[in-house]
Parts: C-alpha cells; sequence; structure tokens
C-alpha cells in the first residue's frame, strides 16, 4: 500500500534510518529519500538499503509528498527554516524531536501541513548501521496536533504511524514535555549523574544492577544536551519532584526511621510492578 510518493527523512541515524526502512519494509512510498551531512552515513545508507537516493543538498527535497526531520532537536529548527521554501504546496511535514513546544510552534508557522510527532522508542546506540525496521513495532508514538494543524495531515501521519506498527496519541505540546520530562528526559539526566558519581576505581564491581540501572547513560550526549536545555521549564519541575523524594529517602536513613523507609520503598515498588 503506498501512503506517499516521494517520502525524504533529513538524519539517517538511529530513528531515520529505522523510520526508512520500515517504510521501505512496508511499501509505504515509491521512492524513499535520505539526506545527511555526513557522506559516510549516506554511503551506509544505501548499502543497508534504507534509501532509494541519497544527498547531501536539501533542494533534493523539493518533489517529495512527505519530509520528516529527524536530527537533534536545535538542528530541527534550523533545517526547517533552511528547506521553508524548499517545501512543495500539499506536502506534509513532520519529525520526530523529543520535545515539542519550541518545534511545534515554529514548523506550524512554516509549514501549512505541519503535524507533530514523537516516536516513544529507540536505543542508546546511534547511527544508521543500528537501525532496525522492527523498532516502532508495538511502540508508541505521540502527535502534537494544534487546534491550527490540517486535519487531512493529521490522520495521515497517524495512518503512517498505525503502519508501522505503533499505537498513535495525541497530546497538547505543553503537555507531552510534561510528560516526557518525567518519563524520559529525567530519567536519562538520571542515569547520566549517577554514572558521574561512582568513583572510577569502583566501577570494576559494578555488576548487573548498575549496569541496567545506568544503560541509557550511554546516550549520545549531544543529542541529550538538546533535549534538556529545551525542555529546560519542564525538566526542572520534574527534578524538584524527583530531589524532594530523594530527601525523603534520606531523611528516613539519617534518623533510622525503618518503618517510614520501608513505606517508601514498597510504594515505589507496588508503582514499578504496577507497569506493563
Amino acid at each position: 500500500m503506498k501512503l506517499f510518493n516521494k517520502v525524504a527523512i533529513i538524519g539517517v541515524g538511529l530513528i531515520g534510518g529505522s523510520l526508512a526502512l520500515a517504510i521501505k519494509r512496508k511499501r509505504l512510498a515509491n521512492t524513499l529519500i535520505g539526506i545527511s551531512r555526513q557522506r559516510k552515513t549516506l554511503i551506509l545508507a544505501r548499502k543497508l538499503r534504507a534509501v532509494d537516493v541519497a544527498s547531501q543538498d536539501l533542494n533534493i527535497i523539493k518533489d517529495a509528498d512527505l519530509i520528516i526531520l529527524a536530527t537533534p532537536v536545535h538542528t530541527i529548527l534550523k533545517i526547517a527554516k533552511n528547506i521553508s521554501r524548499l517545501v512543495k504546496p500539499g506536502a506534509i511535514v513532520s519529525d520526530v524531536g523529543s520535545t515539542k513546544q519550541e518545534i511545534v510552534r515554529h514548523l506550524s508557522k512554516l509549514f501549512p501541513n505541519y503535524v507533530g510527532s514523537h516516536p516513544l522508542t529507540g536505543s542508546e546506540k546511534r547511527g544508521v548501521i543500528n537501525a532496525d525496521a522492527r523498532m516502532f513495532n508495538g511502540s508508541l508514538c505521540i502527535l502534537t496536533p494544534t487546534v491550527s494543524t490540517d486535519k487531512q495531515s493529521v490522520i495521515k501521519i497517524s495512518r503512517l504511524w498505525n503502519l508501522l506498527g505503533a499505537r498513535v496519541v495525541h497530546l497538547k505540546p505543553s503537555l507531552h514535555d510534561s510528560v516526557l520530562s518525567f518519563v524520559s528526559h529525567m530519567p536519562h539526566l538520571v542515569a547520566f549523574s549517577l554514572v558521574g558519581s561512582v568513583p572510577k576505581k569502583y566501577l570494576r564491581f559494578a555488576t548487573s544492577g548498575f549496569k541496567d540501572t545506568t544503560r541509557i547513560a550511554s546516550s549520545d550526549a549531544a543529542l541529550w544536551k538538546d533535549i534538556f536545555i529545551s525542555n529546560r521549564k519542564s525538566l526542572l519541575k520534574a527534578l524538584g519532584t524527583f530531589k524532594h523524594r530523594l530527601s525523603e529517602i534520606e531523611s528516613a536513613i539519617s534518623k533510622k526511621d525503618a518503618k517510614g523507609l520501608e513505606g517508601i520503598l514498597r510504594k515505589a515498588k507496588k508503582t514499578r510492578d504496577s507497569l506493563k
């Protein structure tokens, strides 16, 4: 089933490459175009058959029916401005940015058919070499339309993600950023901080518990720097909540309040056990 004639993905990394592979696997486009600043990335994308056409030139998107920006947050904003005069009338523009308020505010002004999206999947690994066509199977994808977003474009982007195996949920950009600050951005920040808190000479004793807890600290630093800064207001609120909870545990330990401490831990275990 061909949903689009030409799809252009700007940023053929882990998510962009996985999107390309998934769209090709499902045969949802006649032509898949990949754009990257890195020539070696494009060579690898062609070798993996993730794209039909590979280019470093943004002008190649002129005939695309769908353009997806799959780069770090601040790069999305820069590229959007650069391609604003290249996108043909009627073409849909989307992105896979991990924060949404700033992106939606800027891109909705540039493109009449813009639909913000964020697939909640991925890996601490990076690059098209780690792309996986099955990455979106059983995942959740958040769309962030506003009152002015073109309804038909929303329907088509929803259809795309559904066909790629994702369940689609709509959230306001501000709510998206608030939710993600708690369930994604703060956990990454805590993992980075936890790894940085352990003396290096102790790390040789780290086993599965520590490694499981800090796996996401292996994520791309440049990517997460952008995410933290672009969602700083929501993230700082989430961190305030976290520090309050941590101080409760600290207080219970300091006071040797075994009953209170066990209550805190039991409550956390019950919440964690409820996750599917």
